[in-house]
């Protein structure tokens, strides 16, 4: 399965803040919109970065709720992994398995077009197995 047969079943939507935004902004971004992580952009069409509650989380931590005013620039994770439409789900899995990743953004032609997590790559996976338990049951019961 291609990353882009995910994007197609849940939309290339992609919450994106500001690398100015403050945290605070960024917080409640995550809440409105019951997402774990956030494209940073300044265009919302580039990646300037992307951030996560787990950053909030660890900086809150390390540096006291002084954080909330800050830029999310700031806590934003600059060296961002990206994937395109084309590239195979199972290697994305590997990839956000190996580096600990949980979201990944979609980039195609130097535009970011969707955002995809590790639930839709679980979901993904489960539909496949889901789709080839129905075609043996088929061909068992013909």
């Amino acid at each position: 399965m291609l990353i882009g047969t995910i994007l197609r079943g849940k939309g290339g939507e992609v919450t994106t803040v500001a690398p100015d935004a403050t945290v605070r902004d960024l917080l409640a971004k995550l809440a409105e919109h019951n997402i774990g992580a956030v494209v940073v952009s300044a265009d919302g069409a580039t990646i300037d970065g992307i951030v996560s509650e787990r950053d909030v989380v660890r900086r809150l931590h390390d540096r006291g709720a002084g954080i909330l005013g800050e830029p999310v620039s700031a806590i934003m994770t600059a060296d961002v992994r990206t994937v395109a439409p084309g590239d195979r789900v199972d290697e994305l899995r590997k990839t956000m398995t190996t580096h600990r990743v949980r979201h990944m953004p979609v980039v195609d032609d130097g535009r970011l077009v969707g955002i995809v997590s590790i639930g839709d790559v679980v979901k993904s996976a489960i539909d496949e197995l889901e789709t080839e338990k129905a075609s043996l049951v088929d061909y068992l019961h013909r």
